[in-house]
């Protein structure tokens, strides 16, 4: 199974990820990953990626595109792999078509977790943060047992880029990305619309069954 995972900020692409990897047995794909494992590996693309990080920029997407397709032709891949993170332009969409061109391979569907603006807000902007022993907690799905306070006592605070300026400025730039790269595959009938509003269990058998 060859699969690409969409879903703007929130929409719980990293949550369905992990049951979606198991049940095929086909490796999970993240650029963040990727980056990671070819910057260890001192891959020439994973040099180029490293410039650009520890200048603090973004990594381009030649380089990026260079990163998928070692990626891809490794041996693991063969059966499947599950996309999460790319491609995220029309342009990468492009040059991932050449390369599973390149290694004979044909994607089998793209499964795009829709939620709601109005629902993404509140779960991106929910994270809160303990000043003295750094847990974690969810507005709407962990709540601390008392508002503001951790269960060590010490205070709540939420992170800066989890306000809600930063939360629609991200789901903006995700929209517009994305708006023709969705177009890009619904044009070539792969495209699996997942309702992401709903419990994580239904969303996964939904999921499941788009791709029978």
């Amino acid at each position: 199974m060859r699969l690409i995972l969409m879903g703007g900020p929130g929409a719980g692409k990293g949550t369905q990820a992990s049951p979606l990897v198991e049940k095929f047995k086909i490796p999970h794909i993240s650029t963040g990953d990727m980056f990671r494992a070819a910057i260890k590996e001192g891959t020439a693309m994973g040099l180029k990626a490293k410039s650009f990080m520890d200048a603090g920029g973004l990594v381009p997407d030649e380089v990026t595109i260079g990163i998928v397709a070692d990626r891809l032709a490794m041996p693991d891949c063969a059966a499947g792999f599950l996309l999460d993170g790319f491609p995220r332009t029309l342009a990468q969409g492009s040059a991932l078509a050449g390369i599973l061109d390149s290694l004979g391979m044909k994607l089998d569907a793209v499964i795009n977790i829709e939620v709601a603006h109005e629902v993404l807000i509140p779960r991106l902007t929910g994270r809160r943060i303990c000043r003295t022993c750094g847990a974690s907690y969810h507005m709407v799905f962990n709540k601390p047992e008392k508002e503001g306070v951790c269960q060590c006592g010490g205070e709540l605070y939420q992170r800066s880029d989890d306000t809600v300026e930063t939360a629609e400025n991200r789901l903006s730039v995700y929209n517009k990305q994305t708006e023709p790269l969705i177009a890009f595959y619904q044009d070539k009938g792969l495209v699996k619309l997942i309702n992401g509003d709903q419990a994580i269990d239904k969303v996964f058998q939904d999921i499941l069954q788009a791709l029978v």
